[in-house]
């Protein structure tokens, strides 16, 4: 009997949803999930969810009081909200949910930290072990030195937008727990620095992601790598063996309607035997080759900042229906 690309990727590698929609997870049943301020918006928009959504605001306008700005409501909101969403998915998922700490703190060792410790007090307030949580912060050197800190008190770390090696290695010496090496958005970057296509094999976000699975597994890093960001699903079958996978509903949707042989190309063994230079990490290597890697600082950059755009569009759409259901006054939103 044929098998599809999704049974046998479940084979090799650990299959995570890119999606805030519940209905998506049950339907395909992943280990882990990973959310962010974009997933959590859509998710909030559709009616089937207004009574997480609602039930959020009620709590964070109860917490603030009700002189407090629908603005700040809605500030409070979004942390509550994606913990929310979050709970939702430990029901139906065995393994591990991400979410994410404010963009805007993406260059604040502290502010990170705390963040950090707020969510998974939520969460562990809710009864969920701070185990089968993943607190999600950008690659930046100031984020990595949060996450060894957070590492150390048992809070382990997703550190996202990362596109570079030298990001990588920093994150796995700092005793990361997995990291998500972005593949869509660096082929993004190459298509419109070189005005070409890339095959999946050519595809840099994918070489990217090969490059750094074979450096960890050949100087026995623990940190885990977790592939995101696809375009396609050719991109999936050449990162088939990667530790986990983060793959939105649609591309989910083609591996398990389609059949036939999928080759494994990422095995731990053959990293071992390969011959990879190792490279101290520090701060001045760092930045030297943050500096050096135009499309990885130029991704990071502009990483949080969408990430940032999302998350002020999260608290305006969240302030705009809190003045609904009070039925006040629309207050004056930013970024309209």
């Amino acid at each position: 009997m044929a098998r599809t690309f999704l049974e046998q990727l479940r084979e090799m590698t650990v299959v995570v949803s890119d999606t805030g929609d519940i209905e998506a997870i049950e339907k395909f049943q992943p280990r882990d999930s990973t959310t962010n301020p974009s997933l959590i918006t859509k998710a909030a928009e559709m009616p089937r969810y207004s009574e997480i959504v609602d039930g959020t605001l009620q709590q964070a306008r109860k917490e603030l009081g009700d002189r407090a700005d629908p603005k700040q409501v809605a500030n409070l909101a979004f942390e509550r909200l994606a913990v929310a969403f979050g709970i939702r998915i430990l029901k139906i998922i065995k393994g591990r949910v991400s979410t994410e700490v404010d963009a805007r703190l993406s260059y604040d060792t502290q502010g990170t930290i705390a963040k950090a410790r707020s969510i998974i007090q939520q969460y562990e307030q809710a009864g969920i072990s701070r185990e089968r949580v993943l607190i999600k912060v950008a690659s930046t050197w100031e984020g990595i030195r949060a996450a060894e800190v957070l590492e150390k008190e048992g809070i382990h770390c997703n550190l996202t937008l990362l596109f570079g090696l030298h990001q990588a290695i920093a994150c796995a010496e700092a005793g990361v727990t997995l990291i998500s090496p972005f593949v869509g958005r660096i082929l993004d970057w190459y298509k419109k620095s070189t005005g070409r296509d890339y095959a999946p094999k050519e595809d840099p976000g994918v070489q990217s992601v090969q490059t750094i699975y074979n450096y960890f597994k050949k100087f026995g890093y623990k940190t885990e790598v977790m592939g995101a960001s696809f375009r396609n699903i050719g991109e999936i079958e050449e990162l088939a063996g990667c530790d986990l996978l983060t793959i939105s509903p649609e591309l989910l949707g083609e591996l398990n309607s389609r059949e036939g042989q999928l080759e494994r190309k990422l095995d731990p063994a053959k990293s071992k035997a390969m011959n990879i230079e190792r490279i101290a990490m520090d701060k001045a290597t760092f930045d030297r080759m943050h500096a050096e890697n135009k499309m990885a600082s130029d991704k990071l950059t502009e990483g949080i900042e969408g990430f940032t755009k999302a998350l002020v569009n999260l608290e305006n759409l969240l302030a705009k229906r809190l003045t609904e259901m009070e039925g006040k006054p629309e207050p004056a939103l930013a970024g309209r």
